[in-house]
């Protein structure tokens, strides 16, 4: 029995625009931290800082697909799709998967982290970050620490999330695509009424945010370039 296939939208442009902008970021700060540009890789951070407000709060007031409650199941839920892909191999879904609901928890949680420990973190020699005078020394070479080790669960985690991205492409579940474009072409029985949130509110967003950043942390770093 042929299925009857339709073209989709699930994705919309700040959530596309937040996981290429984070990947490219990340990888800028990886090549800042390396390079020993610090001032740089302060900028990268704080620009991160933004893009990732602006996601946190889009999980809450985005797009249908874009909110945590769309995609973050029970344990109960991701178990029976562990056992329906066992069984029947990998189908397509409208937005992430359950797996792969967990998986954007735990790479934004880690991006977080990340985040927040580089605030206090040290080089012990040129490069500070701007909240490293508000806890002690040793609480800053710990949080300092944690900032190196936390990069490495993150590239862990996201070569887990690239060799499941191929997965699904060998299977034919297109999923790069669609994060270009927003559209994928699914069975029509998966099809759903979707809501999508206004460009113009995600672009709100970003502007309070970048604002507040701008002002408290990055104008400090542009100044000394």
């Amino acid at each position: 029995m042929t299925q009857n296939i339709v073209k989709v939208k699930v994705w919309d442009v700040p959530t596309r625009l937040f996981h290429w902008g984070m990947l490219c970021l990340l990888g800028g700060l990886w090549w800042t931290a390396e390079s020993g540009e610090m001032e740089w890789h302060q900028l990268l951070a704080y620009s991160l800082m933004i893009l990732l407000g602006m996601r946190l709060l889009w999980g809450f007031i985005g797009s249908d697909t874009a909110k945590f409650s769309h995609f973050v199941r029970s344990p109960k839920t991701v178990f029976n799709y562990l056992q329906k892909t066992k069984q029947h191999g990998i189908s397509a879904s409208i937005g992430h998967n359950p797996i792969g609901g967990y998986m954007v928890v735990a790479l934004i949680s880690l991006v977080t982290l990340q985040l927040v420990t580089g605030l206090f973190a040290t080089d012990e020699i040129f490069t500070e970050g701007p909240l490293y005078a508000t806890v002690k020394d040793d609480t800053a070479l710990w949080l300092t620490w944690l900032h190196k080790q936390n990069f490495d669960l993150i590239l862990i985690l996201a070569a887990i999330h690239v060799l499941a991205v191929g997965v699904h492409m060998f299977k034919g579940d297109k999923i790069i695509a669609a994060m270009f474009s927003g559209y994928k072409r699914l069975p029509s029985e998966l099809e759903q009424p979707l809501v999508f949130a206004s460009v113009v509110k995600a672009a709100i967003i970003v502007m309070v945010i970048g604002v507040l950043v701008v002002n408290y942390f990055m104008l400090p770093i542009i100044e000394m370039l």
